[in-house]
């Protein structure tokens, strides 16, 4: 078990967190969550020990590991993938070092020996024997093939990194496991092998998440960070969030009635006040007045933007034909003879590990891109709008917000771009901040805002729902359910492509897989058609076990 005592930290003058109690305990799953910058993160760091409140403390159960899922992705390049994943147990690690110290000894000496043998004893105890075996099905599990699990860290790509990290993080059922979005940059195979393992795990999880179907799946209760407090509610993230919105309605409804009863009593006490004959029950209505207490209702500190895409021009009925399109980067194969055709109702969802692949496809239909090989061809009717998972490039020039969205604003009005930007949460002096200096999350609703100011009937979004909250993923969620135009897009986001496709496309080294369906649907499918296969090699297998009989 793990709490929080009369926790508060200063930041300044200001409180971020004011006298916070809260206790996580074993076998539960707790959502953390809150708008951007109510301290979610910070909250995470508080717990884990690398910072320290202003006031108040932590308290750990006497002997309980605790485990967090590390966000410096270069800390651990000069170790091998295994002892990386490993190193999650720092105990367990430092006896396997400290072994292979001593047996490599020459003079080995007798308390050498003793030593050796009580290193031996402990090891055995924490699962020394299984560990490699045990890091190796984590791993596997995450998507980290066994050909990489003696490769130095430095020698992965960034999403590697990430799965290695949160491995390392869920290594040797620590009792207290603390993730900070474990799901960024994991495709979506990954998060469903992590969901099961966080619906399984037996001790204590406080998980930080913009995904909502990921809270859904895993969380047994909601921490609620508002106004410096930690509500707690039982359920997951939908219940929490039923349960908030019953619960202002009933502190809404409670005040409307009392209302009427200070109106009712006010109403007596100014005609009767005066009144001889009724001076003492307008004496007792002024008490019961005195005690009538409002319930005080502070709106939610979470804000939500304004997103809507309204195109420009009805699309038509062509809209867009790829025929073997192919593409080589950096010596790999992405695109091997692509070919499919848009219709104008389809919202395309591409899923699966292949997260290079669709980048570089959605490059070439944009025109950032060449493909080596193959065509395709928009529509007369279609106008589109891009939105890179990279960026960067974007956000170069040193200019403040309103100039930079001001060159693709229909209107060249200041007065209008600013009402634009208010609408995305960049009011008053927040739309004179310079690009160069804005957050992951903030240049997203910047790239959103251009792309509503195109008019486009049709978009491509690559990864759009990575930096934002859960504010703005519920935002653009709604404004593209209904959209009007095609829409081809990947995220991460399990609800977010649910609600969107109705069409899923998988890019496959041995292809393309196209169908018209939804997520779950195709989920659905795909796990049967699994199940189908390990039966046949079964099958196969049994009928090659009885031929060798004979």
């Amino acid at each position: 078990m793990i709490s929080a005592n009369n926790v508060t930290l200063r930041l300044g003058k200001r409180a971020l967190f004011e006298d916070v109690n809260i206790k996580f305990t074993a076998g539960n799953c707790y959502g953390l969550i809150g708008a951007n910058g109510a301290g979610k993160s910070t909250f995470l760091k508080i717990l884990s020990g690398k910072i320290e409140p202003s006031k108040g403390e932590v308290v750990i159960d006497k002997g309980e590991r605790l485990s967090v899922l590390e966000q410096d992705h270069y800390k651990y390049d000069d170790y091998t993938v295994l002892d990386t994943v490993i190193m999650g147990n720092g105990r367990l690690y430092e006896i396997m070092k400290e072994k292979d110290a001593i047996y490599l000894k020459e003079d080995f000496s007798e308390e050498d020996g003793i030593r050796a043998s009580e290193l031996e004893a402990e090891f055995a105890e924490l699962g020394g024997w299984e560990a490699e075996s045990d890091a190796a099905i984590v791993l596997n599990g995450l998507g980290i093939n066994t050909e990489l699990h003696t490769k130095y860290l430095r020698e992965l790509d960034g999403g590697q990194k990430v799965k290695v990290l949160l491995a390392r993080a869920l290594f040797g059922s620590p009792d207290i496991l603390l993730l900070d979005e474990p799901t960024n940059h994991l495709d979506l195979d990954a998060i469903a092998w992590l969901e099961e393992f966080l619906i399984n795990f037996e001790n204590t999880v406080i998980v930080v998440s913009h995904d909502r179907y990921f809270l859904n799946k895993v969380c047994t209760h909601i921490a609620d960070i508002d106004y410096g407090k930690i509500q707690l509610y039982a359920g997951n993230y939908d219940f929490w969030y039923e349960s908030s919105q019953l619960m202002i309605r009933q502190m809404k409804e409670a005040n409307k009635k009392k209302e009427e009863k200070i109106k009712e009593l006010q109403d007596f006490i100014q005609r009767f006040s005066a009144n001889a004959s009724k001076s003492k029950q307008a004496t007792s209505r002024k008490k019961a007045l005195e005690k009538i207490q409002l319930d005080d209702i502070r709106p939610s500190s979470r804000k939500y933007p304004y997103i809507d895409f309204k195109p420009n021009r009805e699309i038509g009925n062509e809209v867009l034909i790829v025929e073997d399109l192919c593409k080589t980067i950096d010596g790999e194969k992405v695109l091997d003879h692509i070919s499919f055709t848009l219709n104008h109702e389809d919202k395309v969802a591409f899923v699966g590990p292949y997260v290079n692949a669709t980048t570089a496809l959605f490059k070439i239909l944009a025109g950032e891109m060449e493909p080596d090989s193959g065509s395709f061809k928009w529509g007369v009717t279609t106008t589109q709008a891009y939105f890179p998972k990279d960026n960067s490039s974007e956000f170069q020039n040193d200019e403040p917000i309103v100039d930079w969205l001001m060159q693709y604003s229909p209107e060249k009005d200041t007065t209008y771009v600013r009402g634009f930007l208010g609408r995305m949460l960049f009011a008053q002096e927040e739309a004179l901040k310079n690009v160069t200096v804005l957050s992951g999350g903030e240049r997203v609703r910047c790239m959103l805002s251009k792309m509503m100011m195109s008019g486009a009937n049709t978009l491509i979004l690559d990864e759009p729902t990575n930096h934002l909250d859960m504010e703005s993923i519920t935002a653009l969620n709604n404004a593209l359910i209904k959209f009007p135009g095609v829409m081809v897009f990947t995220s991460q986001d399990h609800q977010f492509v649910q609600t969107i496709a109705n069409r899923i496309m998988e890019l496959t080294p041995g292809g393309l897989i196209d169908k018209n369906c939804t997520y779950d649907e195709y989920l659905e499918n795909d796990e049967m058609a699994r199940k189908r296969q390990i039966m046949n090699m079964d099958e196969q297998i049994a009928e090659d076990e009885a031929t060798e009989e004979v």
